[in-house]
């Protein structure tokens, strides 16, 4: 819903989910066609990637560990409380 609501409110030019969840897709196409933004998608290598039916769009980032890796946070946010 997010996704939507910031696409017609126009905070965003282009919007990337991250995600494998193929119930996002009519969110992904309604932004595309209305054209509110731009759209493309990431997700982890060697999975099925979020694609609208019958076509290799939006573009899609692969992921690998390596990026996660390069942006976990290690803080323990718990300590001293």
């Amino acid at each position: 819903m997010d996704f939507l609501r910031y696409a017609f409110v126009g905070a965003y030019d282009v919007g990337v989910i991250v995600s494998h969840d193929t119930d996002l897709i009519p969110a992904l196409e309604a932004v595309r066609d209305l054209r509110l933004a731009h759209v493309e998608v990431a997700g982890w290598g060697g999975r099925s990637r979020l694609q609208y039916p019958n076509t290799r769009l939006p573009w899609h980032h692969t992921l690998r560990e390596a990026d996660s890796a390069a942006v976990r946070d290690d803080t323990d946010y718990l300590k001293g409380r």
